[in-house]
């Protein structure tokens, strides 16, 4: 799997916290409630929400820095999980052969070796009732009239500096991320569902958000600096001033779903065009890819 090194006390401090009803709406979805596994987990938002719901939570990342600044919790256990671990040291790491109950990957799956992943989170889920839920947010951003005309001019700007084909899954809400898995509900492959995510910050927590972006440090690679002394000012005014706070409404988007049986399917890349897609070998009437069941509970509303 691979990740983007942000730097992370910035990355800790700047990015928006995930609402705590989406952890629960989830749980309501498995079967069981005795292990989740975070993967991407970062500094660990995502694990420590998970563990109000599930007995233990495995919380796993690439980066070690990250792995490092984990948020403590009595049910949360870190592992700093190199590129170099085997399928099966994966497996063996989290909890075996069919143990999982939810998997959790937030704002993260789109950096991750996508058939690899798949094929660990299918191994280690529990069949039937085991759940694996992917979401993350866009640049796109609600602030004020006068402020997201100036902010839609600078992402436009900065959009050709998002590593691709990795960051396209983003920009383009998760539409083309391949999604091997049954719908539970709340979103499907080719359909995420749309949600929200509020954060009320000062124009200061905004920049330090905007300079965690994979694209300005892709930018200064290059010689570009996106966030020019001008360009602050000019987001600034926008904004209201410095010590104005506002509200920021991140247009955020999820698949969830539960593995499918005796439906083999096959990811197939076009890396030349930005593209991926999944088919699959052998179709069967009972696990239909974009089936919507249910029997999972009531979808995770706005």
């Amino acid at each position: 799997m691979s990740v983007v090194e942000y730097e992370a006390d910035i990355y800790l401090d700047a990015r928006p916290t995930y609402p705590a009803d989406w952890y629960s709406k989830l749980a309501a979805l498995s079967h069981h409630h005795h292990l989740a596994w975070d993967a991407g987990t970062g500094n660990g938002q995502a694990a420590t929400g998970i563990a109000e719901h599930y007995d233990r939570v495995i919380a796993t990342d690439v980066s070690e820095t990250m792995i490092n600044l984990g948020k403590p919790h009595r049910k949360v256990t870190y592992h700093h999980t190199p590129s170099s671990m085997t399928e099966d040291e994966m497996v063996d790491l989290i909890g075996g052969e069919n143990s999982v109950d939810l998997i959790t990957v937030a704002t993260a799956v789109h950096w991750f070796d996508l058939p690899r992943f798949y094929a660990i989170a299918k191994r280690l889920l529990r069949k039937p009732g085991g759940i694996i839920a992917v979401w993350s947010y866009t640049t796109e951003m609600a602030v004020s009239p006068e402020f997201d005309p100036v902010m839609a001019r600078f992402t436009e700007k900065a959009l050709p500096y998002f590593k691709f084909p990795e960051c396209q899954y983003v920009v383009d809400g998760y539409k083309s991320l391949p999604f091997p898995f049954e719908s539970v509900g709340l979103g499907s492959e080719g359909k995420p569902m749309e949600l929200e995510i509020k954060r009320t910050v000062s124009f200061e927590g905004f920049l330090r958000m905007v300079r965690s972006w994979s694209a300005i440090g892709a930018a200064k690679e290059k010689g570009v600096e996106l966030l020019s002394e001008d360009v602050v000012k000019e987001l600034e005014m926008a904004w209201g001033g410095s010590e104005l706070v506002r509200t920021i409404v991140y247009k955020t988007f999820m698949l969830a779903g539960t593995p499918c049986p005796r439906f083999n399917l096959r990811i197939s890349w076009h890396l030349t065009s930005h593209e991926s897609r999944v088919t699959s070998h052998e179709s069967h009437p009972i696990c239909p890819m974009n089936k919507t069941s249910s029997s999972y509970g009531p979808p995770l509303a706005k």
